[in-house]
């Protein structure tokens, strides 16, 4: 059951992902820095609906929890990371590459490997410390709550 719930939320963190890059690329957004930075929250969002259902259903266990938060965002980027790379194939490939990656994290010429590499590893990121952010919050609410 915690299996399908991980990847249940981790199909809603791709698809809050991916429309909310569509939407940024359709409004010609897609070059401002500070709004990628939004996707941290639809991440969030994900691995907190993960870890608030396993509370519900009965695990308190804070390793559990955390690893579950976890692999529900790893689920979310890596489906993400896919998208992004049939995207970009769609769109045409290396040419279309080369207007994204006109941002502070690359400079110079890079490849679709790099970047969704670099792209892989600040979801892993975020990813890790959402989940602990996360469960920081919930042991301290439902866990062991202060009276």
């Amino acid at each position: 059951m915690k299996n399908v719930t991980e990847l249940r939320n981790g199909f809603i963190i791709f698809l809050g992902i991916g429309l909310f890059f569509l939407a940024m690329d359709f409004f010609g957004l897609s070059n401002k820095n500070y709004l990628r930075a939004l996707n941290a929250f639809i991440v969030i969002y994900g691995i907190n609906k993960t870890i608030k259902m396993n509370l519900n259903n009965g695990i308190t266990d804070y390793l559990e929890n955390f690893i579950s938060g976890f692999k529900t965002g790893i689920i979310g980027v890596l489906l993400g990371i896919i998208g992004l790379i049939i995207y970009i194939y769609i769109k045409g490939g290396e040419s279309y590459l080369s207007t994204l990656s006109n941002t502070f994290f690359f400079l110079g010429k890079t490849n679709i490997i790099m970047y969704c590499s670099v792209l892989f590893f600040e979801g892993v990121a975020s990813s890790l410390i959402g989940s602990f952010v996360l469960m920081q919050y919930w042991k301290d609410v439902v866990i062991n709550p202060k009276y």
